[in-house]
């Protein structure tokens, strides 16, 4: 009797930990929270992404949606930087068909960079989006959906051992070629390359979520990190509410931390 009641005790506890993946190192949560991206008309840029990559309305306000668990992010920039020289590079998105996916893609005019190919043992293609977002779009029937985060950075080891540190995870190979980190199934993955400072680009920023912000704050700043806003409340006009603070990441990268509520 009191083995099954300590299988059991041990089964929930096991079960517990795998619905709250929370990187006991760092206090994040294992996921990325969401990628602001920029735009004009930020409800004309969600649907964009609704239309060719599947992302699904929220609650929150017409300027967001969901890729997973992901939340994909409008702000209202007239004229976005291309994100191509940026330290946040490119968003890739995982489709079941990729050639039917360009199809459509092309259809609606948008600017191909690079057309469907087998790279790095995956069949691949590259287009910009209408606001100067670069996406890779990939065949990868094991991911579906938003697939990756690509870095631009002068040094890209160095770059992703700073969220490894900041964020918790591990920095192993996406197929084993690419050295990048698994933030609950979304890829960072980082190539060589100058970059410019994020902020002002077509993919503004990234998010990232604290169990406490102000905690992660303290933790960050005894690490010499750069706070650009200090943690403060937010609540949007859908009722939302949440804690919010912005860091600034290697090479420039615009880093928010989201407690969520």
């Amino acid at each position: 009797m009191n083995l099954l009641k300590s299988v059991v005790v041990c089964s929930v506890l096991s079960l517990a930990a795998f619905a709250t993946p929370v990187r006991a190192q760092t206090g994040f949560v294992n996921m990325v929270d969401h990628i602001h991206l920029a735009a004009p008309d930020q409800a004309k840029g969600a649907e964009w992404y609704r239309a060719h990559f599947g992302a699904e309305p929220t609650p929150e306000g017409p300027d967001r949606m969901m890729l997973g668990t992901t939340r994909l992010i409008f702000q209202k920039t007239e004229v976005p930087k291309p994100s191509e020289e940026s330290v946040l590079n490119l968003i890739g998105f995982s489709v079941a068909d990729l050639d039917a996916t360009i199809k459509k893609l092309q259809a609606d005019g948008v600017k191909m960079v690079m057309p469907p190919m087998i790279m790095q043992g995956m069949k691949m293609a590259q287009v910009v989006d209408p606001w100067g977002m670069l996406i890779d779009v990939v065949q990868d029937p094991q991911r579906l959906g938003l697939h990756h985060v690509y870095l631009r950075s002068p040094n890209p080891t160095a770059s992703l051992a700073w969220f490894a540190d900041m964020f918790g995870g591990k920095v192993t190979k996406y197929n084993g070629q690419v050295e990048g980190i698994n933030y609950g199934g979304v890829w960072l993955l980082a190539k060589k390359g100058d970059a410019t400072p994020s902020a002002g680009h077509a993919f503004d920023h990234i998010g990232f979520r604290p169990i406490n912000v102000d905690n992660a704050v303290v933790a960050m700043k005894a690490k010499n990190v750069k706070v650009t806003t200090e943690p403060r409340d937010l609540v949007l006009a859908s009722g939302t509410s949440m804690r919010l603070a912005f860091i600034e990441g290697p090479d420039g990268v615009r880093i928010e931390l989201v407690q969520r509520r």
